[in-house]
């Protein structure tokens, strides 16, 4: 199993990268949105990856956090995902709205993916409300930076191009939000549920906060 990838990259396609790795070209395919965060051409990344195995071909898909690759692999446990429809919805919503929309029960936000009917919109929140708690509270492991990844490849006195920094997000405090309720005696899915209620009505909210305000929506009404 190949699970991670440094190198160059050699070109580009709608859907896929060529990396070189030390002489060796790998085909590498990536969602829409991960493409958009790469560098360009020449430049040197590093991927987390996942081998796709059939009897006619041999696939690698390519991500830029743990948490998008451990997405991808849940999507394709659901009947009728395959790894094209899994890329169209990471495409679409990233990993942290994939989470926020199964959380949720949002199988709209996952039919506004490219090429996903409402019948494996709702298979998707359906299958994996209760599987999605453990990717929700999983640490943000991403790739190294280009500088941590240079002398890996080639001498440490070579180019190296700037690599953009990857979105904003929250998800250290997502996790520790998640993991401070579960510690509280709720159950996974609810506590889900309830910070991603919460990170949708303030995205930028950090852990303490996210917690209150899960707390508030957790409580009982009346």
């Amino acid at each position: 199993m190949i699970g991670k990838l440094s190198g160059r990259i050699d070109y580009r396609s709608e859907d896929h990268i060529l990396l070189d790795v030390r002489g060796v070209g790998y085909l590498v395919y990536c969602s829409e949105r991960t493409l958009m965060a790469l560098p360009g051409n020449g430049e040197v990344i590093s991927l987390y990856t996942d081998l796709v195995v059939r009897e006619d071909l041999l696939q690698l898909f390519g991500f830029l956090s743990l948490v998008e690759k451990e997405w991808h692999r849940l999507l394709m446990s659901v009947q009728g995902v395959g790894a094209k429809a899994s890329m169209a919805i990471l495409g679409a919503l990233g990993p942290e709205g994939v989470g926020r929309a199964i959380a949720l029960g949002d199988w709209n936000a996952v039919k506004a993916a490219k090429g996903i009917g409402p019948k494996t919109a709702q298979r998707v929140v359906n299958e994996l409300k209760d599987k999605a708690p453990s990717i929700m509270a999983m640490a943000p492991a991403r790739v190294q930076p280009p500088s941590e990844i240079q002398g890996m490849i080639e001498p440490a006195d070579a180019p190296v191009s700037a690599f953009p920094s990857p979105p904003a997000e929250a998800p250290h405090a997502q996790a520790d939000a998640m993991s401070a309720l579960a510690n509280l005696g709720y159950p996974p899915s609810e506590a889900a549920a309830a910070v991603a209620r919460a990170l949708g009505e303030d995205q930028g909210a950090e852990t303490a906060s996210l917690i209150r305000a899960a707390l508030k929506l957790l409580a009982p009404k009346g």
